[in-house]
């Protein structure tokens, strides 16, 4: 089966042309550009085509035609998730909009001095809503594999300037562990993506689209170790200039029994990531084999 290999297959040169364009000519300009790109990909990179064409085809039951033109859209979708995400970080002016559905959550999140867990997906553009999460009073974290190319890194730090998040890093060692707890103590907000997993981590199955696929273990072993509030929250584009941010109403699971605790928490989030993801199906961007054989 082929899985995800915790590693972006962007260039420093792709971004340095991206960032050119959106400081002469413009987010129009760069839009433009961008459909040649998605042509290539489309054309060229088989084997995220052919996983891509499984989910419209056979996950969501699109005709041929519909599944074919699907795929360019999505890599449409997900370069334009990455300018975006330039674009706000980097302070290039723009008239992007906004509609926060459930902010409120994240602020009674807050009010329990308990810290918090916000579980999202790879699915719309969670990370282009940090430049919002001032209004949250408090830190937010964001737990993550080091797995962009080095030089990508360091040539994006120079444009946009310090994250306005704080990224934990997942590490070997666990201390990645530790760096969590000591947020939630601080009453901190922490975000992971629980959708993603490195070959040899440990996994747990769930229902999804109608078939079986795997997530991580750790995101909701962690949910169920620490006993804080947990949200689910996400944000998708509805057109060329509006996001639409969505975090749901905090759950306490303390409640339920220590054997059913981590599957409860699973199931809850694969039921959120599936209404969105048949709400906003081009703004699904995991490129490989989610389901198993």
């Amino acid at each position: 089966m082929q899985s995800w290999q915790g590693k972006s297959k962007a260039t420093p040169l792709g971004y340095k042309i991206f960032v050119l364009i959106l400081k002469k000519f413009g987010l129009p300009t760069a839009y433009f550009v961008l459909r040649f790109v998605v042509i290539h990909y489309l054309l060229f990179s088989y084997k995220t085509s052919t996983f891509s064409f499984h989910y419209f085809h056979y996950k969501l039951k699109y005709g041929m035609l519909k599944s074919l033109y699907s795929i360019y859209q999505n890599y449409y979708f997900f370069g334009q998730s990455i300018i975006d995400k330039v674009v706000m970080m980097s302070g290039i002016p723009n008239k992007f909009t906004f509609h926060f559905d459930g902010e409120e959550n994240l602020i009674d999140i807050v009010a329990l001095k308990k810290g918090g867990l916000l579980l999202s997906a790879h699915i719309g553009n969670w990370e282009i809503a940090g430049h919002l999460l001032h209004r949250i009073k408090t830190k937010i974290n964001v737990v993550m594999y080091d797995g962009e190319h080095e030089k990508i890194k360091n040539y994006m730090e120079t444009v946009t300037g310090k994250r306005q998040l704080n990224v934990i890093v997942i590490k070997n060692d666990l201390s990645h562990i530790f760096a969590i707890n000591e947020a939630l103590k601080n009453n901190e907000l922490v975000c992971i993506h629980a959708d993603r997993f490195l070959p040899g981590n440990k996994t747990i199955s769930n229902n999804f689209l109608s078939d079986q696929a795997q997530f991580p273990a750790g995101p909701f072993i962690l949910a169920a170790k620490f006993k804080v509030p947990v949200s689910f929250v996400f944000a998708f584009k509805e057109t060329n200039k509006h996001y639409h941010l969505y975090s749901t109403k905090p759950k306490d699971y303390s409640t339920v029994g220590k054997e059913k605790l981590t599957q409860t928490i699973l199931n809850d989030f694969v039921n959120e990531i599936e209404n969105k993801v048949k709400k906003y199906p081009l703004q699904w961007f995991n490129y490989y084999d989610f389901w198993i054989k």
